[in-house]
């Protein structure tokens, strides 16, 4: 049994002034709990405009004792979470790589559950946490649950991906299967999690999708109105590149 022994831990955030310190206060509690653990966590700042980058470099003057752990990438301008988390898993160190959003709507001991309950199957190299898991418990609001079941039909339906839930943040790879695929992500936007489950096909790497305790945190930045639409032009145009290769 290999067990996580290094894990580098990436957040891609967004104009997050708003929620930021809570968090920073979660990823304090994460690195102090995993003492035995060699962590970084690489905060990648997607071009935001607000006073994000100040909140932290505030946290990191008075929390010196996790100061060393935390690392900020910057992107020079706002070009989406799938630049963003690309930027951070291509400058990770660790043997294993977990992507997790700036909300923690999936806490990051839930990482230490897994390991607790036995569920990595340490044979796969890339696992999903998935709200559709029977053993999943998932407080959110009716409409992202809705959009969540059209997206998955429409995924299926054009690009043929099976898998339950794409668009949960909390994903763990093994490195060098992380860098491969990263590698060649061209969608910078929310649909980058769509392609990251065609490059793990092309790569014959198989997803093992795991329970997670999932919580709708307030100040989302999903727009319910765009947000949809650019997902279907980001569908079609990976559809669009892959029946080109």
């Amino acid at each position: 049994n290999q067990m996580i022994k290094s894990l580098s831990v990436v957040i891609p955030f967004f104009n997050e002034s708003a929620r930021i310190n809570k968090s920073l206060g979660k990823i304090k509690k994460f690195i102090i709990k995993n003492k035995r653990l060699k962590i970084e966590i690489l905060l990648v700042n997607d071009g935001s405009t607000d006073s994000s980058l100040k909140a932290i470099s505030t946290f990191l003057k008075k929390n010196n004792s996790v100061k060393s752990k935390i690392k900020i990438l910057n992107l020079k301008s706002n070009l989406g979470k799938g630049a963003a988390l690309k930027k951070g898993v291509l400058s990770s160190k660790f043997e294993w790589i977990l992507t997790s959003d700036m909300d923690l709507s999936v806490d990051l001991f839930e990482i230490n559950e897994w390991v607790k309950n036995g569920v990595l199957n340490y044979n796969s190299q890339i696992f999903f946490g998935s709200r559709e898991l029977s053993d999943s418990i998932v407080i959110t609001k009716f409409y992202r649950k809705f959009l969540g079941i059209f997206f998955r039909i429409f995924s299926d339906l054009v690009l043929g991906i099976k898998q339950k839930d794409t668009q949960c943040g909390f994903k763990l790879y093994k490195k060098s299967v992380a860098k491969k695929i990263f590698k060649n992500l061209i969608s910078t936007g929310f649909e980058h999690d769509l392609e990251l489950v065609l490059l793990a096909k092309k790569n014959d790497l198989e997803i093992m999708e795991l329970p997670v305790h999932w919580v709708h945190m307030p100040g989302s930045k999903l727009n319910i109105f765009i947000d949809p639409i650019k997902m279907l032009i980001g569908i079609f145009k990976i559809k669009i590149s892959y029946l080109k290769n």
